[in-house]
């Protein structure tokens, strides 16, 4: 039997992972697959599948919290605060960086250039992610109708996600007809049943809301309470209902942020995925970069940067806390959980529903890029095709086709076309 790694030793993995976690969440998990289960050993395969299930049937960044569930395997609570940080510190400080540029310098000629080349790249991402996500998800007429249904709700009802993703989840759970059972507890050993099982709920719920509510709670009492209180609910409310990954949340963010909020501009929000696309960790990371923006636009008495860095902090801190609290709460219990086929039934009709929200994300850039004020926008149509071709058909590498994005978008303006 491999022996267990020290703390120490996993830390200097789960840094590394943080700055190779590229690919999205796929890409991720073979990563991590590869280094925990097949070189290193620390986990058997029958175990890393079970918790991927586990952390597929949560709202939040699944990646993230495959490796936070196995960091407490290894460590308990230490272990797996420590992993999901360092899962996503490297990237949240890289977008940070590549935030300021945006907020800072974006008006000047050469950065909007890239970003004016980026933008189509964006669009075809997205649909790419609609083609991808419901080739999996969209194979019987059931499915189909819920994407329809979803995409009806949000784009012509206006039915808010969080709605959207409890409604779908009930009629996936009821679809099961009530043959949702749980392994026989014999062949599933829980190392917390009855009282001490709520105890223990009851102390890790105390410890997340006064995690939560200390820090934001100071940082509205010193900086005020605009816009750092409504970051703090909005975002917390956001990872609550995070199914299906980024992409199906952002139309709830994009929307709320841009028209409700005011937080920054549509053309500002493609920026943001766009640049979040291009660093390590979970793609919702793009939510950090929301958050700048909300402290740089309202800034107030505080220099922009200081209000953009707490906007940026409140918001990644409020998006991820949930994400680590859920895990920790539920690792215990993660062989039983994740064999409950009513839970697995919810999560097959919510991410059904996620592929038609995603077609709303995708309209709402294509919007922004395609329709100009000059009329339609038919060089960027050509560089939306070039580059899902390039993703779909060829498999070419996100990174080459964000690089070459801004290469288009310099030469545009160059060429002045």
């Amino acid at each position: 039997m491999t022996p267990l790694p020290s703390f120490a030793e996993a830390l200097r993995f789960w840094l590394k992972l943080g700055f190779i976690s590229f690919g999205g969440p796929a890409g991720q998990i073979a990563v991590m697959q590869h280094e925990l289960v097949d070189q290193r050993k620390w986990m058997g395969q029958e175990a890393f599948l079970q918790a991927l299930n586990f952390c597929m049937l949560l709202p939040g960044p699944e990646a993230q919290q495959l490796a936070t569930y196995m960091g407490w395997k290894l460590h308990g609570v230490k272990g797996g605060i420590a992993a999901g940080v360092l899962f996503v510190l490297p990237g949240a400080l890289i977008l940070y960086a590549l935030s300021w540029i945006a907020a800072a310098h974006g008006d000047t000629a050469l950065v909007s250039a890239v970003f004016s080349g980026l933008k189509p790249v964006v669009v075809a991402l997205v649909i790419h992610a609609v083609c991808r996500i419901g080739s999996r998800t969209i194979k019987t007429a059931f499915a189909a109708g819920l994407a329809f249904a979803a995409f009806v709700a949000v784009e012509i009802g206006g039915v808010p996600f969080p709605l959207v993703v409890l409604v779908a989840g009930v009629i996936g759970w009821v679809s099961a007809r009530g043959k949702a059972e749980e392994v026989a507890p014999e062949s599933v050993p829980l190392t917390h049943t009855g009282k001490a099982a709520v105890l223990r709920l009851l102390k890790m719920t105390s410890a997340y809301v006064a995690l939560l509510v200390i820090p934001v709670g100071a940082v509205v009492f010193f900086a005020g309470t605009e816009p750092f209180l409504a970051l703090g609910q909005f975002f917390t409310r956001a990872a609550f209902v995070t199914f299906g990954g980024a992409y199906a949340v952002l139309p709830y963010v994009a929307d709320q942020a841009v028209n409700h909020f005011h937080w920054l501009s549509s053309s500002e929000m493609i920026n943001g995925l766009a640049l979040a696309e291009t660093t390590p960790g979970p793609l919702i990371l793009v939510l950090q970069y929301v958050g700048f923006f909300a402290g740089w636009n309202a800034s107030g008495a505080m220099s922009p940067l200081a209000a953009a860095t707490l906007g940026a902090l409140v918001t990644t801190y409020a998006t991820f806390l949930p994400s680590i609290f859920l895990i920790l709460v539920g690792a215990p219990y993660v062989e039983s959980i994740a064999r409950i086929k009513g839970a697995a039934a919810a999560l097959r009709a919510i991410t059904a529903a996620v592929v038609g929200v995603i077609v709303t994300l995708a309209m709402f850039f294509a919007r922004q890029v395609i329709f100009t004020a000059d009329g339609v926008d038919v060089v960027a149509i050509a560089a939306v095709i070039a580059a899902f071709i390039a993703l779909a058909r060829f498999k070419v590498g996100l990174h080459w086709v964000v690089a070459a994005g801004a290469v288009f978008g310099l030469a545009r303006a160059g060429l002045g076309f």
